[in-house]
């Protein structure tokens, strides 16, 4: 799910921002609710054949084209679709289309969509209602039109076919389209009732039951979804901000899922024979950028300098206890997009990438620097990466003033250019056009740093309509290297997506998108 924060005007604003760079950050533990949500859990076997789900905060919205929150798109992947959507190894595979064609010219997608196809509220779903959720996103400028950006028509050829017309060859377009539920088909009786947000109609593996502010949203199973009705009778989603809680819930039988627990938890769950503990490497990233437009960090020496003298591998353990995979590049290496890039660190001990750092800096005349680190609270990821970072620093002679702020402050300032040095991350990522393009192009929405490189540039230009997959990954090696050893994004690590479960429940992936899918799961509850 991209972004997710996934799918935006050269400066982008703060909807766009937070949209962008965190559709998921809720798996950082950002919730605002507390044991009282347990009262939703209920207990063992009173619930049956439904699945209780612990999250670690509540959605904002429920409208899959307009939310930004990680927490909405847990609950809407089970009850929304898109036309195709990846698998577990982020191929992308038939959904509500069952087939498509690509005209020779890589020009024009034709998608067959599936017969009988219907929304919960027994509407039948046909081509006119992916026609009407596209242009909805795009006429609205909703937070996920930049993924729609290449389309130049969109038009139902009958009931079941769906054409669309494409300015240039675009080889991401069903990454695009299916990467998450951003771009879900909707129902246009539900979204001009405007019952969207608070009662969504979806076609997907579960219909929305009801919702209690605060403490639960229940989904129950749909027995006429394309892909067979779910093993379950339904899904109870309850909040639970404090990882502790979560732990203790799922450790007493009160909750059968969660990934609501603090990474340092990871270790005492493995060694519970009654539950599963799910650690994959996530399709993330967390970065620190400097502000190309503000001196001395304009100067490509003083930004190498800063990425010599920060400690990857001890950032990462601090905030993923040993789960998160230190990267100089924003693609993990379990992505088969991933290039190797290993400048900064490569055969250096801390006191050598020290002295390269002291070096540059006397270069550039920089040697006695103060530098500001904008993170915000709402992500505690960034607080505590910045202490670290601090540290680092002030080993090379730059002084380090945290700057911790809200998140809406955050964004205000970010926008603004209103920073020194700023540390975020961004989720949701599928293709490379995901990870790059947006932050690093000079057109790019989301390039609040305000890098600018001709060759970079060039590159991911190029990679959107390279169709060739050896060359499009040379040309996205080619261009993250440039854009790494220009600093634009300092990378520092990927995270990983943790979940634990009990152990009567089969069927359920942990994957690397992030995304919950509980359509294949089932429950042998003793």
């Amino acid at each position: 799910m991209t972004g997710p924060i996934g799918p935006q005007s050269s400066t982008p604003s703060a909807a766009l921002s937070r949209r962008r760079f965190l559709t998921a950050a809720g798996a950082l533990g950002v919730g605002l609710l507390g044991t009282s949500a347990l009262s939703a859990c209920g207990s063992g076997s009173s619930d049956g054949n439904t699945i209780r789900a612990a999250i670690a905060g509540e959605p904002d919205q429920l409208d899959p084209h307009k939310s930004s929150s990680y927490f909405t798109f847990q609950v809407l992947e089970n009850v929304f679709d898109t036309l195709v959507e990846p698998d577990e190894h982020l191929v992308m595979r038939p959904a509500l289309a069952e087939s498509w064609t690509v005209s020779a010219d890589n020009r024009v997608w034709t998608f067959t969509l599936r017969p009988g196809l219907r929304f919960h509220n027994g509407d039948p779903c046909a081509a006119a209602d992916v026609v009407y959720s596209y242009r909805r996103i795009i006429d609205e400028e909703l937070s996920n039109a930049w993924k729609l950006e290449a389309i130049d028509q969109i038009v139902a050829v009958d009931d079941r076919q769906v054409r669309i017309s494409v300015a240039k060859p675009t080889p991401n377009l069903l990454t695009n389209l299916g990467g998450f539920k951003g771009l879900a088909i909707v129902n246009r009786r539900n979204v001009e009732s405007g019952e969207i947000a608070t009662r969504p109609v979806g076609t997907g593996p579960f219909s929305f039951v009801s919702r209690s502010p605060g403490a639960s949203i229940v989904i129950k199973a749909n027995p006429d979804h394309w892909a067979g009705p779910p093993a379950v009778d339904g899904v109870n989603f309850s909040f639970i901000s404090q990882g502790t809680t979560a732990v203790s819930a799922l450790r007493s039988g009160e909750i059968d899922w969660t990934d609501a627990m603090p990474a340092q938890q990871l270790s005492i769950l493995s060694g519970d024979d009654s539950l599963n503990v799910g650690t994959v490497t996530a399709n993330d990233y967390w970065y620190l950028t400097m502000n190309f437009a503000r001196r001395p960090f304009g100067d490509t020496r003083v930004r190498q300098a800063v990425a010599y003298a920060i400690d990857r591998e001890s950032i990462a353990q601090v905030v993923g206890y040993g789960t998160a995979k230190p990267n100089e590049l924003a693609i993990p290496t379990t992505s088969p997009w991933f290039w190797n890039f290993d400048r900064f660190t490569a055969g250096l001990d801390r006191s050598a990438a020290n002295d390269k750092a002291k070096a540059l800096l006397r270069q550039a005349d920089a040697t006695s620097l103060d530098m500001g680190l904008m993170v915000t609270t709402e992500y505690p990821e960034t607080v505590t990466a910045a202490q670290v970072i601090a540290s680092n620093l002030d080993d090379v002679g730059i002084g380090v003033t945290i700057e911790q702020l809200d998140f809406g402050a955050w964004l205000d300032k970010q926008n603004a250019g209103d920073f020194d040095a700023l540390m975020l991350g961004w989720l949701g990522n599928l293709d490379p056009d995901d990870f790059y393009y947006a932050q690093h192009h000079s057109s790019g929405e989301s390039n609040a740093q305000k890098y600018k490189n001709p060759t970079a540039d060039r590159l991911l230009d190029a990679g959107r309509t390279e169709l060739d997959m050896v060359r499009r990954k040379d040309i996205y090696g080619a261009a993250a290297t440039a854009i790494a050893d220009d600093v634009s994004y300092l990378y520092l690590y990927n995270p990983s997506a943790n979940q634990a479960y009990t152990t009567q429940l089969l069927g359920y992936v942990v994957r690397s998108d992030k995304a919950v899918r509980f359509r294949t799961a089932r429950l042998e509850r003793s």
